[in-house]
């Protein structure tokens, strides 16, 4: 018998009212994080994978947010009915997150050293001077030189792979079993990316903490995922093995996102142009009828149209929504 996950969302739904209704951003969502993994949750802008993230830790505004329906537990407690008191409790001590752009996310009066620092003497109980040695701690370990100087900089001072990393120290100052990292490399140039996401790995082989990471880049998901999840106008439309995923992708749009991609080993022999996804992503305050991505799929049939495709298993850990998985070719 496996061992239960660590986190287990089900059937989540997350509407938010805006004066022309309510926009269902998630509308039934299903992942399950494993002690010490890396789950990549992808898709393009308005999926659904932000609001997914932050609802976990209930950093959504509510209103005008609302959890509709769904449970998300974590090591066997329902997060969606506990107070604010108890969240509190459980963000950074139990799951770390790390906010898309850094330097809106860090405080700009207060010293990098002093924003660490709070969380581990809110949680751990140190004083002020041993919270701020475990600040300089993780500055350090984060390969942030001449820590116990720079904990006494602003943010300002630091360039933003830097905050970037400041943020990652902040977010592991606790030991938290789980980092939500919300496209942590969104911001910063490729070279600075790269180290990012090898920090990240390397953090995660240090402590074994696993990771859910919310990105769009399909590169990124083929170097740090173990497992992926593909989002789509707020609901999963596959998942599974980064192996078999990139091997045999089986949703349509799971292929059009891999086909999107530069492939520098093939640019040589081969003179393609990128293919793009037809079409656009539908309006979530009132969704079509059957498969959200029928309008833009070269494969949909008239079923596509009337009737929602459930997500099963067509092998061993790999799901799919889609009625003519089985007859599709990548």
């Amino acid at each position: 018998m496996s061992a239960p996950r660590l986190l287990e969302i089900a059937g989540l739904k997350v509407h938010f009212k805006t004066d022309d209704g309510w926009v269902r951003a998630v509308d039934g969502v299903d992942i399950g994080v494993d002690a010490g993994e890396t789950l990549c949750v992808v898709g393009e802008s308005g999926c659904g994978k932000t609001v997914t993230a932050k609802t976990i830790l209930k950093l959504i505004d509510m209103p005008p947010g609302r959890i509709v329906a769904g449970s998300i537990t974590w090591q066997g407690r329902d997060l969606v009915p506990m107070t604010g008191a108890q969240m509190r409790a459980i963000r950074t001590k139990q799951i770390g997150f790390i906010f898309q752009e850094p330097m809106t996310s860090l405080n700009p009066v207060y010293t990098v050293g002093e924003q660490i620092a709070e969380a581990v003497r809110m949680h751990e109980g140190l004083s002020r001077r041993a919270a701020m040695d475990r600040a300089a701690e993780m500055l350090s370990l984060v390969h942030i030189p001449n820590a116990a100087r720079r904990v006494h900089d602003y943010p300002h001072q630091f360039s933003g792979g830097m905050r970037q990393r400041v943020m990652i120290a902040m977010a592991l100052s606790c030991n938290p079993k789980l980092i939500i990292a919300d496209e942590p490399t969104t911001a910063l140039d490729v070279t600075i990316q790269a180290q990012i996401l090898d920090l990240m790995n390397e953090m995660k082989e240090k402590l074994g903490t696993a990771i859910l990471l919310i990105t769009h880049a399909m590169g990124v998901v083929a170097e740090t995922a173990q497992r992926v999840v593909v989002m789509y106008a707020g609901k999963v439309v596959e998942e599974a093995p980064v192996g078999p995923l990139f091997a045999t992708p089986r949703h349509p749009y799971t292929q059009g996102l891999i086909r999107s991609i530069p492939r520098l080993d093939l640019a040589a022999t081969e003179h393609k142009r990128l293919e793009a996804i037809p079409g656009t992503v539908p309006s979530l305050l009132d969704p079509p009828p059957g498969c959200r991505f029928a309008a833009r799929c070269r494969f949909a049939q008239a079923e596509c149209r009337s009737a929602e495709p459930p997500l099963r298993e067509l092998a061993t850990g790999h799901k799919v929504a889609c009625h003519f998985a089985e007859s599709i070719a990548a």
